[in-house]
C-alpha cells in the first residue's frame, strides 16, 4: 500500500534574498537529461580552455530566462576576481569548491553543500578536488562574467552552507514524514507562500521505492548524490540517473523513483508549488 508522506512547500528559507524568484515563466515538462548525455562547452567562451566546462540541463544560460546547468572545474582551478550580472545559486556535486571574496580564507565546500553568489559582488571561485562539479542555476539570463570595476550592491548577500550545516527534518520534526519512510528534507531558499517558487534537498534512503507527484506548474530535480531509477507516468522507459542527472516534471505527472540498495540518494528540487512523495 502506498502512503503519502510529503506535501512540500510551506516554509521559510535559509537567508534573506532580496531578489529571490517567485515563479518561472516557462512551465516544466516531463524530460530527462542523464549525466552522460550532457553536452559540454565553456562557461566563459572568451577564456576558452582556461574557463570551466559547462553543460545545460534545462533552459539556456545565454538566453534571458531561468536556466540550470552543470559546471566542471579542474583541480587547482582559481578564477581571477570577477562579478556576474545575475545572482546564481550552486550545489556542489563532486569535489571541493570555494566561492568568496578574493581575500577571504578558503572554505572548501564538499559535495552536498549550497551557496549563493549575488549579482554585482566581486569574488573568486576555486576548486581543490581531483574532480569538481557543481549544479548552477540562475533566474534570468544571460549569465555573464564581468570585471570587478563594474561591481555593484544589489541588496543580496552571499551564502555559503557546508553540507554539515544543512538542517535535515524527519519524522520527529514534521508531521508529513513517517518513521517508516526515513525520508528527510532540508529547506534552502524561497517563500513560505504556497504558490511561489522555492527549493529544497530531498534525501531518500537506500532501497527506497515510491513516487513523486508534481502538483505545481514548475518542477525541476537534479541528482546530487547516489543513483536512482526514474520512470515517468505513461512512459515505459526507465532511466538510470546518477549524480549530475536531471529530470523535469509536467504538472500533475507522477514519477516512479527507486534508489539503489547500497547508497542513499539526495535530490535538489526546485518547484513552484506543492509535490507529493509516496512510498510503498
Amino acid at each position: 500500500m502506498k502512503k503519502i508522506i510529503m506535501v512540500v512547500l510551506l516554509f521559510l528559507a535559509i537567508g534573506v534574498n532580496a531578489q529571490t524568484p517567485k515563479t518561472d515563466d516557462a512551465k516544466s515538462r516531463n524530460e530527462v537529461v542523464t549525466a552522460d548525455n550532457v553536452e559540454w562547452g565553456w562557461l566563459n567562451p572568451l577564456r576558452g580552455d582556461k574557463s570551466p566546462a559547462a553543460g545545460n540541463l534545462w533552459g539556456d544560460r545565454t538566453d534571458t530566462l531561468a536556466s540550470g546547468f552543470l559546471v566542471k572545474f579542474n583541480k587547482g582551478f582559481s578564477s581571477p576576481p570577477h562579478i556576474h550580472n545575475v545572482t546564481y545559486r550552486g550545489v556542489v556535486i563532486q569535489g571541493l569548491l570555494h566561492n568568496d571574496d578574493e581575500n577571504a580564507q578558503e572554505q572548501w565546500l564538499p559535495a552536498g553543500s549550497f551557496w549563493q553568489q549575488p549579482a554585482g559582488e566581486a569574488h573568486i571561485t576555486a576548486a581543490s578536488g581531483e574532480a569538481n562539479m557543481a549544479y548552477i542555476e540562475i533566474q534570468e539570463g544571460p549569465y555573464l562574467v564581468k570585471p570587478t570595476d563594474e561591481a555593484f550592491d544589489n541588496g543580496e548577500r552571499p551564502i555559503n552552507i557546508d553540507k554539515s550545516n544543512l538542517v535535515w527534518l524527519n519524522a520527529s520534526d514534521i508531521t508529513w514524514v513517517t518513521d517508516e519512510s526515513k525520508v528527510e528534507t532540508a529547506f534552502l531558499w524561497g517563500s513560505h507562500k504556497e504558490s511561489e517558487l522555492s527549493a529544497s534537498m530531498l534525501k531518500l534512503p537506500a532501497g527506497f521505492e515510491g513516487e513523486i507527484k508534481n502538483l505545481s506548474p514548475n518542477f525541476r530535480a537534479v541528482i546530487i548524490q547516489g543513483t536512482i531509477a526514474h520512470q515517468a507516468s505513461g512512459n515505459e522507459f526507465v532511466n538510470l540517473l546518477e549524480a549530475g542527472s536531471y529530470f523535469g516534471a509536467a504538472e500533475d505527472s507522477t514519477h516512479k523513483i527507486t534508489v539503489k540498495d547500497d547508497q542513499e540518494a539526495v535530490i535538489y528540487i526546485r518547484a513552484n508549488g506543492k509535490y507529493e512523495v509516496t512510498y510503498k
